[in-house]
């Protein structure tokens, strides 16, 4: 473990050495065999739902593991660092949970949240669509009420666990009344009128799938609405502030994997006679490459410390997500230069990081927006 990331409490201790135990010895052997292959590890998500992973930071009265979220951000660092599929899956997982936890009714909670979180079931997040990424407000998915169920239509674009997801956590206009127009729906995976589209052709996280969602006339029952007609881009933003936090624990897991590899890689290349870890232009790299993973780590956890203790927190996520991924693209980059030819082959995981490194800086609001919503706030500071 990191000198820097230390467990709030003993229990912690515990849970984060069983997440090593998984990461090491059933994730970080198979990744890259699995990632060359484009296959989706249901069966790791199976593993981790039987671990009462699924529910980390939800409560145990509902079947959650009641954890921190400092601790289930430590948990999913631990994970991405051996295969970042897995724990981009299990941010998603936690996010698309979320509105239900968060802006549910307690009979909503009650009926729906034990079953979400017991491990069974994966989940997906739909706010995306092709004209409304960065611009949530201007989605035009809709839905249209009809007696006791909603009519949804439209499409929905770069949905992590599209086709393999169990429910969705839709945000769909059901009112014109622009940003205030938008609702958010527990939509089963099942829904008649709901299909997705074939997996995207992605440069890195190949092992998960990412396709469009397809609505038409998928009808989703009204018990289903998640907090008031109208309330859905307040709690998608929402989701988004913890979300942020989750990509930026999973892009210091990488960033971590990339900085362990070039490091072992320098101490054992030699040239001129002595290692390459030995010659300060790449001693002092390499300590760039420390230092950046280890702010990132900071700033990750100092957000999630502020969210454990009920203070506000969206300036941090934004801060957070921002150092981090761009922290991740800049170490994963350099562990290539690090490893040189050996670096740009498959023989070395490392040209895999440096591929599943920049779709850290898209997604939950790419790192443009972070820097307008960091802007904002200090506009109004």
């Amino acid at each position: 473990m990191p000198a820097d990331r230390m467990p709030p409490t003993p229990e912690a201790a515990d849970l984060l050495a069983l997440t090593r135990d998984i990461a090491r010895g059933e994730l970080a052997d198979r990744a890259a065999e699995d990632e060359a292959a484009e296959k989706f590890p249901r069966d790791v998500f199976a593993l981790l739902g039987e671990t009462g992973f699924l529910g980390l930071p939800y409560p145990e009265r509902f079947g959650g593991g009641d954890q921190p979220f400092e601790v289930y951000l430590q948990v999913l660092e631990e994970l991405s660092s051996a295969w970042m599929t897995v724990g981009v899956g299990l941010s998603v997982h936690t996010m698309a949970c979320y509105p239900l936890a968060a802006f549910g009714t307690e009979e909503q909670r009650e009926r729906w949240l034990p079953e979400l979180i017991s491990g069974r079931l994966l989940g997906g997040y739909a706010l995306s669509e092709a004209h409304a990424g960065s611009d949530a407000a201007a989605l035009s998915t809709r839905a249209t009420r009809e007696e006791d169920a909603y009519l949804v239509n439209g499409t929905k674009t770069w949905i992590t666990h599209g086709g393999v997801a169990d429910f969705y956590t839709l945000m769909a206009r059901t009112s014109d009344d622009g940003a205030r127009g938008i609702s958010c729906l527990l939509v089963d995976g099942t829904t008649s009128g709901l299909a997705a589209a074939p997996p995207e052709r992605k440069m890195g996280l190949t092992g998960s799938p990412t396709t469009e969602l397809r609505f038409v006339d998928a009808r989703v029952p009204t018990d289903r609405l998640i907090g008031a007609e109208g309330d859905g881009l307040k709690i998608a933003l929402s989701a988004l502030d913890s979300g942020r936090l989750g990509i930026a624990a999973c892009a210091v897991g990488l960033a971590q994997a990339a900085l362990d590899l070039a490091v072992e890689y320098a101490k054992q290349r030699t040239q001129f006679g002595k290692p390459i870890i030995e010659f300060q232009g790449l001693e002092f790299l390499l300590a760039d490459m420390a230092t950046a993973v280890h702010t990132a780590r900071t700033a990750y956890l100092d957000g999630a410390r502020r969210r454990d203790a009920g203070r506000s927190f969206g300036f941090q996520a934004s801060v957070a997500k921002l150092a981090a991924t761009d922290a991740a693209m800049k170490v994963t980059t350099d562990a290539v230069q690090v490893l040189g030819g050996a670096g740009y082959t498959r023989d070395f995981p490392a040209e895999r990081f440096m591929r599943e490194a920049k779709v850290l800086q898209i997604f939950e609001g790419t790192n443009q927006i972070q820097r307008m919503l960091i802007g904002r706030h200090l506009a109004k500071s």
